[in-house]
């Protein structure tokens, strides 16, 4: 049986972990013979929610997908003309992404006016239900949201344990953050290396993604210092933290930082929002993926690590440990500097060849077609 699908989330113009998602979600259920279409924002988030430097994307327009630029998460009129528009058009299926309090109003709303159709069914993917940045009004936002939800997919297993203090009798299953493979195929660490103009023979760490407080740069940091102070193998060899994605806080408490531990010849700093066209050359440079996280639910880094076969150290938080099981396809740290510090010696010493032949295996889990369905099956529409 073949459906009428409309997603619900941030998708191009639009940038990011989350538009990526949406965009590759839509061409799998397409590929499967789902009429799909997009909505999108015209506003995402008012500046002070924003603290990067631009909200859109300079990639080319995807290919192939419909997609409409048109909810603004604070206009309430915008809200009941989308909320009856969706209506009138009787999708088979709304998907809905939830991953911030703030825009439970506006996403609450339209599927209300939604539901009074009698036919659609509303699925919510939830990155978050308990935001890691809390602020006022995120508890009664996000009951407004669920009411008019009928099922969840969780992308971890913490989010579907506090799922139930918000929508205690709906249907919710687990399910990994499927692989992207929207960023190209993996080149060889010496293309990666010569596009950024990093050393071929240097140990190279990658940080990846937003820097926020909850990530732990912070902590990965304090291990830089460790290493370079502990004269070992590995820091003879030139350990390098290739730091790459936009600042969303403050930089000024992590320059000094830096400046405070005299490790910055030991750093290489690229600071600005990674487009997608560039994504697979600092996946393809590192030698390994640091995830110093102090809280996580799941993370979007995850899945485009084993994409791209690359090695993780994750801290031992949230749902990062399920992703990534200890001595296969990487190593499990405790978020503090020395811990952290320790398994990147051990990463070494052990090399990437001990972990390469595991990951064949656990991306087998990973598929997009298993998130599709699982979609489908809450909806009942298979």
């Amino acid at each position: 049986m073949l459906n009428s699908i409309v997603i619900i989330g941030p998708a191009y113009p639009l940038r990011g972990g989350l538009a990526s998602y949406d965009e590759r979600l839509a061409r799998e259920f397409m590929q499967q013979g789902n009429q799909v279409m997009i909505y999108t924002f015209s506003l995402q988030y008012p500046g002070f929610l924003f603290p990067g430097t631009t909200q859109f994307s300079t990639d080319a327009a995807p290919k192939n997908l419909s997609i409409k630029v048109c909810i603004n998460s604070i206009n309430p009129l915008n809200w009941l003309r989308i909320g009856n528009e969706l209506k009138r058009m009787k999708p088979d299926l709304i998907v809905v992404r939830y991953w911030l309090p703030f825009m439970g109003p506006c996403l609450g709303t339209i599927l209300r006016l939604v539901k009074k159709n009698k036919h659609t069914k509303v699925v919510c993917i939830a990155d978050n239900i308990i935001p890691h940045e809390k602020r006022p009004g995120d508890k009664p936002f996000t009951r407004y949201f669920v009411k008019p939800v009928d099922a969840f997919i969780t992308m971890s297993e913490k989010v579907l344990k506090d799922l139930p203090l918000f929508a205690p009798n709906k249907p919710a299953k687990f399910i990994p953050h499927p692989l992207y493979d929207n960023f190209g195929e993996a080149i060889s660490k010496q293309e990666a290396r010569a596009k950024l103009g990093i050393g071929s023979t240097e140990n190279i760490l990658l940080f990846f993604g937003f820097i926020r407080k909850y990530k732990g740069l912070d902590i990965l940091l304090d291990a830089i210092k460790i290493l370079k102070s502990a004269n070992n193998a590995v820091a003879g060899n030139g350990v390098k933290l290739l730091i790459a994605g936009e600042f969303y806080e403050d930089r000024k408490a992590y320059d000094e930082q830096i400046e405070k531990l005299d490790i910055k010849d030991s750093l290489i700093l690229r600071t600005d929002f990674i487009p997608d066209s560039e994504v697979k050359y600092y996946l393809c440079a590192a030698d390994v993926v640091v995830q110093p996280y102090r809280t996580a639910t799941q993370s979007g880094v995850t899945p485009l690590a084993y994409h791209f076969n690359k090695p993780m150290i994750v801290t031992n938080v949230g749902g990062l440990p399920a992703l990534v099981p200890d001595n296969k396809v990487g190593l499990i740290a405790e978020p503090d500097a020395a811990s952290i510090a320790a398994k990147i010696v051990e990463y070494f010493q052990k090399g990437e060849q001990h972990f390469l032949p595991h990951f064949l295996i656990e991306k087998q889990k990973y598929s997009w077609s298993v998130m599709t369905k699982a979609i489908l099956d809450l909806a009942q529409l298979h």
